[in-house]
């Protein structure tokens, strides 16, 4: 089985439970297991003026081709409600493929990596959490040290029953 990292994030509706529900759907797929789980984090949103996101990562091991894993990943947002309009705009889920094993992928669909994540805080925080010593395969890095180089200020702990 393969090992990927994902990026999860919501800031509208019930953020908690649909990320809790969406890491829920995940593991019961039969070709995905949920490894682990990040805490979630309070994230400033970027973009247009709207609520604060709860961001989190989790490592999965599955047997899905990267390209079959982003269709589930679409599929899970979709019930979730997600219309993709805005590309800085408020969403009930977002989910992203961040690493498959060490793979270098680019299609018209899907980049692996994920493009954008070496200068996100809201990814970096959550995954160096899981996966510190993970090696970015483009920038040959380890997630610990690629969260070094970003701003962490606008990333919090998300206070929940449970931590």
């Amino acid at each position: 089985m393969a090992e990927c990292a994902i990026a999860l994030g919501s800031n509208l509706g019930d953020s908690l439970d649909i990320l809790e529900k969406t890491l829920k759907i995940l593991d019961q797929s039969p070709e995905i297991t949920v490894k682990s789980c990040s805490h979630w984090y309070r994230t400033i949103a970027i973009g247009p003026p709207q609520p604060d996101y709860l961001n989190g990562c989790a490592i999965l091991k599955t047997n899905l081709v990267p390209e079959k894993l982003l269709q589930t990943l679409l599929k899970i947002e979709q019930q979730f409600g997600r219309i993709r309009r805005e590309k800085w705009g408020p969403r009930t889920l977002d989910l992203d493929l961040l690493l498959y094993e060490d793979l270098i992928l680019n299609t018209d669909n899907l980049q692996i990596p994920h493009p954008p994540m070496t200068g996100r805080a809201f990814v970096l925080v959550p995954l160096a959490e899981i996966a510190p010593n993970w090696i970015h395969p483009v920038t040959q890095k380890a997630i610990i040290q690629l969260l070094d180089g970003v701003d962490c200020s606008g990333v919090s702990l998300y206070q929940t029953s449970e931590n």
